[in-house]
């Protein structure tokens, strides 16, 4: 990636996080460039991240080995329109854009080595998962340079169909969402159980962390690590009981299967 030329169309939070992680890791500034129509936003990078920036994305573009569509979904349309004469056949596109499929950048830009993107918003503290799809034309080399620009902020794992990104974006990209509202419900019931509401926060909070990083380094999987901390006719196994009889684990599956209808039916509508 350090011989990498790599343009961001579209400089926002996530192109930012994008950026600090490739200059972590030892990206030269020279090659990294970004183009946003926000000159606020433009001087904020340079002065951050030390790289050039530029309001016009064809000449940001120009020159580049992959360039990162970092627009927001609704804006994706005339954006590629317009940049799409000015691109070179042999130029990657990645898109990190959510609801916009392959099928619809290649209408927009015209055929292309495209990779499609799904991160989530821990990218912005580089703790974040991204599922990723290319197309055909992606070369193994540009597969390895995509997966280095995403790693660059945390995981990132490759799909076989282009139709997972949606069970992607259920899981993982509104994932983080399902993880606040539990700590939100128990920083509640904390509270209601005697607590402060400072306390009982930082005991949820701290809980999560220790709860995955116990889950990502253990060699056993979740199940049994819930096993383990459930002792027979105790205080964990009352709580688990509770969640049990509410349907909890069908719930869990009906949320999750909404996300994913709604991500196909939101890609259909921004393809238009």
């Amino acid at each position: 990636m350090k011989d990498t030329r790599i343009t961001f169309i579209g400089a926002g939070n996530m192109a930012a996080s994008l950026i600090g992680g490739l200059r972590a890791q030892g990206v030269d500034s020279s090659a990294l460039r970004a183009s946003d129509p926000n000159a606020e936003q433009r001087q904020r990078i340079e002065r951050e991240l030390g790289i050039a920036t530029f309001e016009d994305n064809a000449l940001a573009a120009a020159g580049a080995d992959l360039v990162v569509l970092a627009v927001k979904p609704q804006s994706m349309k005339a954006v590629c329109q317009a940049l799409a004469p000015h691109l070179d056949d042999g130029q990657l596109i990645v898109s990190i854009a959510a609801g916009i499929s392959c099928a619809s950048l290649e209408q927009w830009l015209g055929p292309r080595a495209l990779v499609r993107c799904m991160p989530n918003t821990p990218a912005l503290l580089r703790q974040g998962v991204s599922g990723l799809y290319a197309n055909a034309r992606v070369s193994a080399a540009q597969r390895s340079q995509a997966e280095q620009l995403l790693s660059a902020v945390g995981l990132a794992l490759w799909l076989d169909q282009e139709q997972q990104i949606d069970a992607v974006t259920a899981v993982s990209g509104s994932g983080p969402a399902y993880f606040f509202l539990l700590i939100e419900a128990m920083t509640a019931a904390g509270v209601k159980l005697g607590l402060s509401r400072e306390i009982a926060e930082r005991l949820t909070q701290q809980t999560a962390l220790g709860a995955a990083r116990m889950a990502i380094e253990s060699e056993v999987d979740a199940a049994e690590l819930r096993r383990r901390v459930t002792s027979p006719a105790g205080t964990t196994e009352a709580a688990i009981r509770t969640f049990q009889a509410g349907g909890f684990e069908a719930l869990v599956d009906q949320a999750l299967a909404a996300a994913a209808h709604r991500s196909a039916e939101l890609a259909e509508q921004l393809g238009r």
